[in-house]
């Protein structure tokens, strides 16, 4: 049998990455790793680790260990806790489902984690002035020779790779896929950690299901560096979402509300009241539809900004962490850039659209029986909202959420 050609060597390319998050970090490491020049360009003015807990499935683990970056997926898989079981109750707190989260012995775990601790393993290992804060996107453009892109700071970069890491509201997508808009999915969502080590213990993930879908998660998150106990929450309220952006922010600065919690068993109500103010952050939940292509010449997207979807099956970190191994691993080629993206794009288009059609179907079996409502929709391009109804079948499911 004749051996495959060998892949070519990659010359060094200037790479600009648009989103300091999980999948723009590990991107970032692993092109600099692979010799190319590159800046990692973040809005704010440093690392942004809120997000609480997360469930990062066994292939997102598995895409860190495919990055092969030495000593980074043992720094995680100390950081984490292994889920061991997952448990399911009513609002009453009755048990609804219970089942053990089983594994191959030779399968790496679905981890529960703090996201900081993913972001700050990641940061670490970057080379000094490739991390760039406070620069903000507002334009790119590109030819034939290359793609230039100005930010919010005045200053400007060219180069031969642009990569839109830059998640939900992405700025590289706005461009690159204009018909792109934000699907509201009903909920305002509260997530936080607390100090405590009695109501989930040694990897256990519980969620507290309404009569259709999920309204609140609670999950084991070990100890801290000095020992101290900590468990994640999170609460989710089917709500309208506001048509005025300034009172959506501000409804997001609000604590869970009471009428919320007086629908919680007492010792969960209890637990989220215990949570101080600046260990909680909110948002309102939205997915976008799948988009026909994630690059366009020598741009590609990454992460949320291609393919943001809903937490009921805990796949948007993992759908990021893979794009970056993807694309790293086209870029080590010898190939053009867009050679190369073209290859990234046919390989993970249809695995994104998978995970993304597979989150609504769930959504809609342990959804709402209304569609979700903005307080007065208008269309895409005034809004940037889009609307997708979902569908009542079926009963609730053991939601994965992170």
């Amino acid at each position: 049998m004749g051996q495959a050609p060998a892949r070519r060597v990659a010359p060094a390319r200037r790479v600009a990455i648009v989103g300091a998050g999980s999948s723009g970090l590990l991107l970032a490491l692993l092109l600099q790793r692979q010799g190319h020049q590159v800046c990692l360009c973040e809005r704010a003015p440093d690392l942004r680790p809120e997000g609480c807990g997360i469930l990062l499935v066994r292939s997102g683990v598995e895409a860190i260990a495919a990055a092969g970056i030495p000593g980074l997926l043992e720094e995680i898989l100390a950081a984490g806790l292994p889920v061991s079981r997952f448990v399911v109750r009513n609002l009453r707190g009755d048990l609804i489902e219970s089942s053990p989260a089983e594994r191959a012995p030779d399968e790496q775990p679905s981890l529960l984690i703090q996201r900081r601790f993913i972001l700050e393993a990641l940061a670490a290992r970057l080379d000094r002035g490739v991390f760039r804060p406070g620069a903000g996107l507002l334009s790119w453009s590109q030819d034939s020779a290359g793609v230039e892109a100005h930010f919010d700071d005045g200053s400007y970069w060219q180069g031969d790779l642009l990569v839109g890491a830059d998640g939900l509201h992405s700025r590289v997508a706005q461009q690159l896929a204009p018909l792109r808009s934000l699907n509201f999915l009903g909920d305002r969502v509260w997530r936080g950690v607390v100090t405590d080590g009695s109501f989930c213990r040694d990897g256990e993930f519980f969620v507290y299901a309404r009569g259709r879908g999920v309204y609140a998660n609670v999950f084991d998150l070990g100890t801290d560096a000095d020992g101290v106990p900590l468990t994640h929450w999170g609460f989710f309220q089917e709500e309208v979402l506001p048509a005025d952006r300034s009172e959506r922010r501000r409804l997001l600065s609000e604590p869970v509300p009471e009428e919320g919690l007086a629908k919680l068993p007492a010792d969960l109500a209890a637990l989220i009241r215990a949570t101080p103010p600046q260990r909680q952050v909110a948002n309102w939940s939205f997915d976008i539809d799948p988009l026909p292509t994630l690059v366009a010449g020598r741009v590609a997207l990454l992460g949320d900004a291609g393919h943001a979807m809903s937490s009921s099956q805990a796949r948007g970190m993992t759908a990021g962490l893979e794009d970056a191994v993807a694309l790293a691993a086209e870029a080590s080629d010898g190939a053009g850039v867009e050679t190369a993206l073209l290859r990234y794009n046919a390989e993970r288009l249809p695995v994104v659209h998978r995970y993304q059609e597979r989150s609504r179907q769930v959504s809609a079996r342990t959804g709402r029986l209304r569609r979700p409502q903005v307080a007065a929709e208008q269309g895409p391009g005034a809004t940037g909202l889009g609307m997708t109804p979902f569908s009542a079948a079926g009963p609730a499911q053991v939601p994965a959420a992170a």
